[in-house]
């Protein structure tokens, strides 16, 4: 029987064609459907009868496991409990997008170990599992109301070419699956990026739409200071921490981000391209570094995103960030040990920014000492 086709460019409420989706993946059918990357074949990984079919339809063995889609980066340590600090830091930065992460699934509270028996082999492969968060909105409507995981693969057979548009998956796939959603050609029209995390340091399995470049700069670690108005407290935070670090790892503070090392400053009042105050330039002169060269910006959705650990001068600006961004409340600290405030030198004399570096430099090196930096070697 031929697939029922329906083209989400025409259809009058694409929720139903969503509804669809999600009613034949739990009767453990196969339906079709664009990502950002390319067109995939999806079937519901708690269905053996799914994963079957997708094994007929690929020619797989399990030495080719199947990805899982996932909803989440937060629904994703499900499965991978213990994965590392890149590995948690390229789920936050890539997903939902165009990269597979291929992480240790073989904890003991991975739910992996539920999946149906004939469903495990098809998605380990020497104790790692694939996970992607694809950046289609159908998709993600479809996942969010489909019970566990999905299995995801390419919209074609082994050898032949990615898909592109729905009719391309009808010509090549015909009556092996039984739902297609067409939106057309895809966004990227190349596959997802593989990605292998083994403990902090990554291998780059398939390149595609992230090149190694790419990959290689989301793997840096970032620190975020974040005042008022990021012209005193946070550049000069910023600038002592580059120096702490550079001293940590024998480099030059210019060499950091070679070394896979971010540290940006923003404000929650900021105005962009101001410069940093005369008196925080001055106090940083005398302790040697130059912060002549600052600009200024508010704090935003893509650097709090970004961020491992974001270092606030006071408990006032933690809950500013907080209330606005809760999803960041577990990476956002008090740059105090004891929670108590830097206060704001602003309109004092030179001696008061002084003594307000002093005491941001010596927080910073507590902050040094224990954060878990997770940079491949």
């Amino acid at each position: 029987m031929p697939p029922v086709v329906i083209d989400l460019n025409k259809t009058d409420d694409p929720i139903d064609a969503v509804h669809l989706a999600v009613e034949f993946l739990a009767a453990g059918k196969i339906i079709a459907i664009p990502t950002e990357t390319v067109y995939g074949i999806a079937g519901n990984a708690l269905s053996e009868t799914a994963v079957d079919r997708l094994k007929e339809i690929k020619s797989r063995t399990p030495n080719q496991p199947f990805s899982l889609a996932v909803k989440s980066s937060e629904d994703a340590l499900d499965y991978v409990p213990d994965i590392s600090v890149l590995g948690k830091r390229l789920a936050r930065r890539c997903w939902p997008g165009p990269i597979t992460l291929v992480i240790s699934g073989s904890h003991s509270d991975s739910v992996v170990s539920q999946l149906p028996d004939r469903v495990q082999p098809m998605v380990l492969k020497e104790g790692y599992v694939g996970l992607r968060v694809p950046a289609h909105e159908v998709f993600r409507n479809i996942s969010r109301l489909t019970v566990g995981p999905i299995l995801l693969t390419s919209a074609n057979h082994a050898g032949e070419p990615d898909c592109q548009d729905g009719q391309s998956v009808v010509d090549c796939l015909g009556d092996q699956v039984d739902l297609v959603l067409d939106q057309g050609e895809t966004r990227y029209g190349q596959a997802s990026t593989v990605v292998k995390i083994i403990d902090n340091d990554y291998q780059i399995l398939r390149e595609g739409v992230f090149g190694d470049a790419t990959v290689k700069r989301m793997c840096s670690f970032m620190a975020l200071f974040v005042c008022t108005g990021n012209t005193c407290r946070s550049p000069m935070a910023e600038l002592l921490m580059k120096q702490q670090l550079a001293e940590k790892l024998g480099v030059e503070i210019d060499q950091l981000e070679e070394k896979g090392i971010q540290v940006a400053s923003a404000g929650v009042a900021a105005m962009p391209g101001a410069k940093a105050s005369h008196e925080s330039i001055e106090a940083m002169k005398k302790m040697g570094l130059d912060l002549s060269q600052h600009e200024s910006q508010p704090v935003s959705d893509r650097l709090l995103e970004y961020s491992d650990v974001i270092l606030t001068m006071t408990n006032g600006h933690r809950q500013a960030l907080v209330s606005h961004w809760p999803e960041i409340a577990d990476r956002t600290k008090i740059i105090c040990a004891d929670g108590s405030d830097i206060a704001d030198p602003i309109g004092g004399p030179l001696s008061l920014y002084e003594s307000c570096a002093k005491q941001i430099d010596h927080q910073i090196k507590e902050w040094v000492d224990q954060i878990e930096l997770g940079i491949p070697e």
